[in-house]
């Protein structure tokens, strides 16, 4: 008897692989770290074969629970980090390490194609705008620095494509994923051709495009012996890592807003029509018809556990972030920039450095904890503003947590007070893989839609209401963080700006 589906997630630091039932309990969940690899300045890599030996260790270990059989899971979805360039044979293999979101390699190939193609006519395609981090600039690096790999190379796939292969042997991609690639056309979910010509990536090259609850295969015969799933268990394309958190803390209807707190911070706003912005990141929703206008920063749970790590003690990160209750809201005036590996949306500034401002005698590690959690708050509040000039509506957006942030009262309160914004917890810090077995759940039937899905298994815990006192001393700190902001990225790093 079917009665479970299973969610991965293919994280940053880690891989999280996680069973439910049906109705959204967790039966049974492992997670496994692996490393990131710096070989160069600006060069972020990760091995995409350690994901899927960490992933297939932690399926097996789930499925050694005596009361758990892989022939009960109905369907398995996989949701992914983004902006991989993974590049296999035709065998399957993975034939190098691939740069992952952090990786800023290719800051300088837009001089090789800007003979042929305008940064407005990628934009009016794309809906995103040019940045090194994307997925497509590092495919014209591979090209150019490493041209016989690219040649040898069968398809480039995304985090969630490459595992999915691993189980089932098929070469895919999903309508969410793929906005990374600024050859496809995120609103009639198809690659242009005109412009894959323009940019020189052959369109061999890429696999073909699913929906992404869509069953793109079957776990074949391999795929078992390395980690007990039932032979022809069906798996669906999946999605971004974001989108599918984005499904699993509830956001379906347009003005529902996920508000990310994990490794790195970001918002993804749901729309039913498409509002874009050169500043932000513009892809489909993992549901049909449906859109997100994202901000993406590298500031997010990362800083923290940066500041943590050189500046904290033996405390949990609960003890830890409790330190900060004791300064009074707007850190008695220090800022920090939570740019530790460059910025992305709205900066796209690979050479931006985190900066703590506001320093004296008189300020404590406490102030700097504050400032931290602050900081990251105002980076996401930096892009609901840019999202307003895009027409986005910003006082009907409705907020729901989501990563570990959202164990945090306290960090979760800064995010309302600065945002001016409601903001919903939902009763589990499951949701991106939550979001990836929903995906599962719907394309094998297991619920009629994605509304069915959501309104029988996602419950709220609880709610933040923004406090006027402290949204007033964080609309101060939003206008120093960003004339500090506007001054450190025109000041210190014009060369490269203006480049």
């Amino acid at each position: 008897m079917k009665k479970y589906l299973l969610g991965i997630d293919i994280g940053t630091s880690s891989c999280k692989i996680t069973l439910f039932h049906f109705n959204g309990q967790i039966v049974a969940q492992e997670s496994e770290t692996y490393p990131l690899y710096y070989p160069h300045d600006g060069w972020v890599e990760q091995d995409p074969d350690e994901w899927w030996n960490k992933i297939a260790f932690c399926i097996r270990k789930i499925l050694t629970t005596e009361t758990i059989k892989g022939d009960e899971i109905a369907g398995i979805g996989i949701a992914g980090q983004g902006w991989a360039a993974i590049p296999v044979d035709k065998e399957g293999n993975c034939l190098r390490k691939t740069p992952i979101w952090l990786d800023t390699r290719a800051r300088n190939v837009w001089k090789d194609v800007e003979g042929n193609v305008s940064k407005e006519e990628i934009f009016s395609i794309s809906k995103n705008t040019w940045s090194p981090s994307y997925t497509t600039p590092k495919l014209i690096w591979f090209k150019k620095h490493e041209p016989k790999l690219f040649e040898e190379t069968y398809q480039f796939l995304q985090s969630n494509s490459y595992i999915a292969l691993k189980l089932t042997g098929v070469f895919s991609s999903d309508r969410c994923q793929n906005y990374g690639l600024h050859i496809y056309d995120p609103v009639n979910y198809e690659y242009n051709m005109q412009l894959a010509s323009k940019l020189g990536i052959p369109l061999e090259k890429l696999p073909p495009i699913y929906a992404s609850h869509e069953v793109i295969g079957y776990v074949h015969d391999k795929a078992y012996e390395q980690t007990g799933l039932a032979i022809g268990t069906p798996v669906v394309a999946g999605g971004l890592d974001a989108a599918c958190g984005t499904l699993g803390a509830g956001v379906l209807q347009a003005f529902e807003t996920q508000l990310q707190g994990g490794q790195a911070g970001g918002v993804s706003i749901c729309l039913d029509e498409v509002k874009a912005h050169p500043d932000l990141i513009f892809s489909p929703h993992v549901i049909p018809d449906r859109w997100l206008l994202q901000g993406g920063t590298v500031g997010g749970g990362g800083a923290l556990r940066w500041f943590k790590q050189e500046f904290g003690t033996q405390q949990s990160f609960q003890e830890f972030t409790m330190k900060a209750a004791t300064i009074k809201p707007g850190s008695d005036g220090v800022l920090f920039l939570p740019y530790l590996s460059g910025e992305r949306s709205p900066l796209w500034n690979p050479q931006a450095k985190g900066v703590f401002y506001g320093l004296s005698f008189d300020k404590s590690r406490d102030h700097m904890i504050r400032a931290v959690l602050e900081g990251v708050a105002l980076s996401v509040n930096h892009n609901l503003l840019v999202a307003q000039e895009a027409g986005v509506e910003i006082e009907k957006l409705s907020l729901y947590a989501m990563g570990g942030a959202a164990n945090s009262e306290l960090w979760i309160q800064i995010y309302a007070d600065v945002t001016n914004c409601k903001i919903n917890v939902p009763g589990s810090d499951t949701a991106t893989t939550w979001g990836a077995a929903l995906l599962a759940g719907v394309g094998v039937g297991v619920y009629s839609s994605f509304e069915e899905a959501v309104s029988q298994t996602i419950q709220l815990q609880r709610e933040h209401i923004p406090n006027s006192e402290n949204v007033t001393v964080y609309q101060q700190a939003m206008t120093e963080y960003l004339r500090l902001s506007k001054l450190l990225s025109e000041e210190m790093y014009h060369d490269y700006i203006n480049s």
